[in-house]
């Protein structure tokens, strides 16, 4: 829910915000059609429990397919840091792993029915953080301070990052004795390349620099100060918002689509949607905007996702 700890604007509250303790979900106060994600728990460094994470997939899975308008999010965490990643405090995290299920013999479970039973919650944790990369609209993620651990598993899945020039980043899982396993591995090396650096990070667990991460891909712009963060987002985000909000789905879904199939089967896939998409009023519209006839041209909004 919303709180007094803010670097940013924003105004109208969401439909959606009352339903979460640790997210704060608002419309933009100037930028119309923008949703903003904050993560809220800046007492913890936005460290993420059990709690947050189921948050965090069921606000992704829902912002932006409701008919709430959304057409682009802006993420960012409440606070002096983004996310100082998991919660090592949240014994929920760790329970499943000796958990004996009401068995009074907890010895008597042998490995295999123990990583059986925990692996579900792997598998929620990963799909929390795979909800912003399958969320139909784009995602900004605004990074400040330290973006730690889960914290990049989470950035990993947003379609645009850019962060301030005291930005800390870590893979730090390898420092606290596991492979990281909710997608930092899976996504960060075809974000930036399977090379030397980008092993080296994973091995060490160091942390690496803004600098470090405009260099290799991992953001796209460092603002010159945090003041300033969100300045740059905003501007990134006015500029997608302009643009017909069906192009830009379909733009995203293309691009996921690409990154895990062959090219053929990429030209494929937008072949297909496209053929359906270029069918849409919009595609006018954003001829006589580009042209100069129309000047700033008016989408209709995406209509909510049918669910049963």
């Amino acid at each position: 829910m919303s709180s007094g700890a803010s670097t940013t604007e924003t105004s109208k509250q969401h439909p959606l915000d009352a339903s979460f303790s640790h997210l704060s979900i608002a419309y933009h106060e100037s930028l119309p059609n923008v949703t903003h994600v904050k993560l809220n728990r800046p007492r913890k460094r936005n460290a993420i429990n059990a709690l947050m994470w189921r948050e965090i997939g069921e606000a992704f899975r829902q912002i932006g397919t409701t008919g709430d308008g959304t057409r682009c999010i802006l993420l960012s965490g409440s606070g002096k840091g983004f996310c100082g990643g998991i919660d090592i405090t949240d014994e929920q995290f760790f329970s499943g792993i000796s958990a004996d299920n009401g068995n009074d013999d907890e010895s008597s479970i042998d490995m295999a029915r123990k990583a059986l039973a925990f692996k579900p919650q792997i598998s929620q944790m990963q799909a929390a953080f795979t909800a912003l990369e399958e969320c139909p609209v784009p995602i900004v993620a605004a990074i400040n301070g330290a973006c730690i651990g889960a914290g990049i598993d989470m950035v990993c899945c947003a379609d645009v990052r850019i962060c301030s020039s005291n930005t800390v980043f870590s893979i730090r899982e390898a420092r606290l004795g596991l492979a990281a396993d909710v997608g930092t591995l899976q996504r960060f090396p075809k974000l930036v390349g399977f090379g030397s650096r980008v092993r080296e990070l994973c091995f060490t667990g160091e942390d690496f620099s803004a600098e470090d991460a405009l260099k290799i891909g991992f953001v796209s712009r460092i603002s010159k100060s945090e003041s300033h963060l969100f300045e740059e987002a905003n501007h990134i985000i006015s500029k997608i918002i302009a643009n017909s909000p069906v192009a830009v789905t379909v733009t995203k879904s293309s691009l996921n689509y690409s990154r895990d199939h062959t090219v053929r089967e990429g030209l494929d896939h937008v072949a297909l949607t496209n053929s359906a998409a270029l069918m849409s009023d919009d595609l006018v519209k954003s001829f006589m905007m580009t042209s100069g006839a129309g000047g700033a041209a008016e989408f209709a909004p995406l209509q909510p996702h049918s669910r049963l």
